[in-house]
């Protein structure tokens, strides 16, 4: 076949598919060389636009817990303000986590739920909201919210609190280092075959390691 031919054959194939545009607020966050650094499961989960009403929803179970003696208070004081850390979770425990779309703000909601032996599931709400200093900042609850850094390390994507505020209306108050519980870091890591992991470290500059947890999730199967 000539070069007609070939240029009959383009012309008549069948148009691909219109490929979403996905979610792009994450990559912005990163430079290029950080973002490729990922592998490709994090990246498309962390690329997955939701039209409004729409879920993700991962499903897995606590794989270790360590909370000390000052962190245990740390997480029982912190119920005044909606228990943004971990309580009498077991290792074992189920847990579920749902991302919805946060269409007043534009940012995203992520809820916590883990289950409980001798007590209700302990659930755990905040919300991601792209701005701030950072371009990224976590609400928990009560007016309390955080900066965050993001970066990748060791192929997995860091989360890293930078700083913390107390919102009054449009108000930011930065909260004094002596009122923060210190640094917050929440890594996302890829373990292969659709499952990850999520883990929580919260370290005093004084007291050490405050809470460590770690769960590992999938997406589950609609």
């Amino acid at each position: 076949m000539g070069p007609a031919g070939n240029a009959l054959r383009v012309l008549e194939a069948p148009p691909k598919a219109c490929e979403p545009l996905g979610d792009l607020r994450f990559r912005a966050l990163l430079s290029d060389a950080q973002w490729a650094e990922l592998p490709q499961a994090v990246r498309a989960r962390f690329s997955k636009r939701m039209a409004p009403g729409e879920m993700t929803v991962y499903e897995g179970c606590v794989t270790e817990i360590r909370t000390s003696f000052a962190g245990g208070i740390l997480a029982f004081l912190a119920k005044l303000i909606g228990e943004p850390f971990p309580g009498d979770v077991r290792e074992g425990a189920a847990s579920i986590v749902t991302v919805t779309e946060d269409a007043r703000s534009g940012g995203q909601n992520w809820t916590r739920l883990y289950a409980r032996s001798q007590a209700r599931p302990q659930v755990i709400h905040s919300t991601k909201l792209f701005a701030g200093p950072t371009g990224l900042e976590e609400h928990v609850g009560g007016g309390v919210g955080m900066a965050l850094s993001v970066g990748v390390e060791h192929h997995a994507l860091v989360f890293r609190s930078v700083r913390y505020f107390l919102r009054l209306g449009r108000l930011r108050i930065p909260l004094p280092r002596i009122l923060t519980p210190g640094a917050l870091t929440v890594t996302h890591a890829e373990l292969g075959g659709g499952w990850f992991t999520f883990t929580l470290d919260v370290t005093h500059p004084r007291l050490g390691t405050l809470i460590r947890q770690v769960a590992k999730f999938h997406e589950a199967t609609p």
